[in-house]
């Protein structure tokens, strides 16, 4: 996650300026040492383009990155907040949920921090009147969206940044601040995110582990969520997420069924996804409902071929 040294730096650079690593210290006030350590790190992840001047003197501005562009926005629209100061690493975590009301213990329970730790977080930003509140759920005021789209973007670009460091083909498919899942285009990615910590195999490439074997074309996806077990309801939301093709619903309600996944389980998982309209379609079959069909999400399959798909696969 992008520090707020880091930030600081950016906020320097976003008129496109270059400066040298002397003028960012004063600037920003922080050490000469640790700058360097910054600007590193920024140039190791793009954010930053280096150039020498005379003497060879080391001049950097900000690179053409989603990250830069998003900073670049958001300091434009708001040039009167010093943004440097109210935002952090955890206010940007926090931030990337307050698209729509959330609880402050959702969100201390979703990133495993206490609530004290969202509240500190979100203080500098509930005195700038920068959040909406109705007790106990905050959300971001509508006019500040280029402060999620930031957040949001600052989140992607460290996902893609861990996992290309192991599997160069990569991309997100979905993220929060502390999990992602990916897709890779080939074999030897796969192979490298088999033996890599904090990632496992997902969506249909999972089932076989329940007795349920499917052909998967191409190379299956993978989830990274560090101490934390995959569930069977996250297992189904990442394949509809991938793919709500008929063939992959009937596959997700085979899933369901053989599990015996509870419908309030799976549609709580679901809600990070955006995908409770979809977990509360794929229900009607296992409820013996397979006439009404009109203004569903997805396409359900019809009661002959639920049958022979649960037949095929021996699930009673």
């Amino acid at each position: 996650m992008i520090t707020k040294a880091g930030l600081a730096v950016l906020d320097a650079l976003s008129t496109g300026r270059e400066a040298t690593p002397e003028e960012l210290a004063a600037e920003t006030g922080y050490s000469r040492e640790h700058l360097y350590e910054v600007l590193d790190e920024l140039l190791a992840a793009g954010l930053l383009a280096e150039a020498r001047g005379p003497s060879n003197h080391r001049r950097v501005r900000a690179a053409e990155h989603p990250v830069t562009e998003a900073y670049r926005t958001l300091q434009s629209e708001f040039s009167h907040v010093n943004w440097t100061e109210l935002l952090s690493p955890a206010a940007l975590r926090v931030c990337w949920y307050l698209d729509r009301p959330r609880h402050i213990a959702e969100i201390a329970d979703r990133l495993r921090i206490t609530r004290q730790g969202v509240h500190s977080a979100l203080s500098p930003l509930k005195h700038r009147a920068l959040l909406s509140r109705s007790d106990p759920e905050y959300t971001l005021r509508d006019e500040v969206s280029p402060l999620l789209a930031l957040a949001r973007t600052v989140v992607q670009h460290e996902h893609r940044s861990r996992v290309r460091e192991i599997a160069p083909s990569a991309t997100i498919v979905w993220c929060d601040p502390r999990r992602a899942l990916v897709r890779v285009q080939t074999a030897e990615d796969t192979d490298a995110l088999q033996a890599a910590p904090d990632w496992e195999m997902t969506g249909l490439g999972r089932f076989a582990e329940y007795g349920l074997q499917f052909f998967l074309a191409g190379e299956p996806p993978f989830w990274y969520a560090p101490d934390e077990k995959l569930t069977p309801a996250e297992i189904v939301c990442h394949t509809l997420l991938l793919d709500s093709g008929s063939r992959r619903v009937s596959y997700s309600i085979l899933l369901i069924e053989t599990l015996d996944i509870d419908q309030e389980t799976l549609t709580e998982t679901a809600q990070w996804y955006d995908l409770e309209p979809t977990v509360d379609a794929l229900y009607r079959p296992l409820q013996g409902d397979f006439d009404r069909t009109d203004n569903l999400p997805v396409s359900l399959p019809n009661k002959a071929e639920y049958m022979a798909l649960k037949e095929q696969y021996g699930v009673p």
